[in-house]
């Protein structure tokens, strides 16, 4: 062979190597990434980051909002061009995005606490009579249900074809999307009140038992576990190999997942109020809410604290980054938006009503919903307002 054709084939190897790179890294941001005009599940993605693929403008007012008969206690998912909301009153809505017009509405088995999940257009979610529930995006029809044994609050997550969810059974399901049927269930020792953060096959997990745990979605199996001493409410965000989460005593962990050790923790010594609000994280800031009314901004390597600011009021709805801003709502029935890097705030809405549940971003559009039963979508002024309905 000669010395030309070797450096040929040498080439033309590298070349294929770039090509199958750059292949697969499109591939996988494809994966990872949520659309812009989307918001499928109640933290954005499947590692419950809670950050959005949109910016926010500078100024917003309300495009519309719409009336449920109850109090609303979840997060709206946002999936082609129609918004998804549960409420107390024991239905999911289904909402034009643009209007703010009812599309259809579903009725469950009792009251709605557990906020939707959209995939594959199925939009699906848990009721308080431990019944799980798969319903067409499009037409509001019944796809399927599963019975569990208690309640259900947490919300749903998804990889691949499989649907997971915790359930106050004490169980973490796993079920197949299409069909409703159990693939495997694994027990913990307490009530799941989270959303389990799936990453690489493998759903993360935090409840009432204090435990956060590693579930191989193949088996169900446990791979790891971290005992964090206290009661669970929130739902993990991850970043990489780190995953951030708060307890009802307040206290804040950053875990390494590899390993199962605590990388760094923060705790307000002088008041132990409980972190009910699931964290937001970004390469450079993760962001805390919580019940002692304060806002917090951590280096998420370090825990480095970066600024705090008051509202004033206790939060237990979950923060969102969207771009250079942090929107968060209190349970005085304020809305904020603040830089992320100063903590100064950009904007402000006074609802009225307590929050509780936290927002979705999508669209450049930003959708909440109060104890009043009352839906908010809002926008820049320039779009134009859509008509209330009840």
């Amino acid at each position: 062979m000669s010395r030309l054709t070797k450096v040929v084939i040498a080439k033309t190897k590298l070349m294929i190597i770039k090509l199958t790179t750059l292949y697969l890294m499109v591939f996988f941001f494809c994966v990872l990434v949520t659309k812009s005009d989307e918001w499928p599940i109640p933290r954005g993605n499947s590692r419950l980051t809670g950050v959005a693929n949109t910016g926010l403008p500078t100024v917003m007012e309300p495009l519309w909002v719409f009336q449920a008969d109850e109090a609303i206690e979840s997060t709206p998912a946002i999936f082609e061009g129609t918004v998804f909301i549960t409420s107390l009153d024991g239905n999911l809505y289904a909402l034009e995005m643009k209007t703010g017009q009812k599309r259809w509405q579903y009725s469950a088995t009792d009251i709605i606490k557990s906020s939707p999940s959209v995939a594959a257009g199925v939009v699906y979610f848990g009721d308080e009579s431990g019944v799980f529930h798969a319903v067409d995006g499009v037409t509001g029809q019944q796809r399927w249900t599963f019975e569990t044994e208690a309640g259900i609050i947490s919300a749903a997550n998804f990889d691949q074809k499989l649907v997971v969810f915790g359930s106050y059974d004490q169980y973490l399901y796993c079920l197949k999307q299409d069909s409703g049927e159990l693939v495997w269930k694994y027990e913990t020792e307490g009530y799941i009140n989270g959303t389990p953060a799936i990453v690489n096959h493998q759903a993360t997990v935090t409840g009432c038992d204090s435990y956060l745990r590693l579930i191989d979605l193949k088996t169900g199996k446990q791979s790891q576990q971290l005992p964090l001493g206290d009661y669970i409410v929130a739902s993990p965000a991850i970043l990489g190999d780190l995953v951030f989460v708060g307890t009802y005593s307040g206290r804040f962990f950053c875990a390494d997942l590899k390993t199962a050790q605590t990388v760094w923790k923060y705790e307000n010594t002088k008041s132990q109020f409980p972190i009910f609000a699931s964290a937001a994280v970004t390469d450079t800031t993760v962001i805390m809410a919580s019940k002692d009314k304060s806002v917090y901004a951590f280096d998420p390597m370090t825990g480095h604290e970066q600024w705090r600011i008051s509202a004033k009021s206790r939060i237990e709805a979950s923060p969102v980054i969207a771009k250079n801003n942090v929107l968060f709502a209190t349970t005085a029935g304020n809305l904020y938006a603040i830089d992320i890097e100063s903590g100064k705030q950009n904007w402000f809405f006074e609802i009225g009503f307590p929050i509780v549940a936290g927002p979705a971003v999508a669209a450049e559009r930003l959708v909440i919903g109060d104890t009043n039963g009352t839906v908010y979508c809002f926008g820049s002024p320039s779009l134009g307002t859509g008509e209330s309905e009840k």
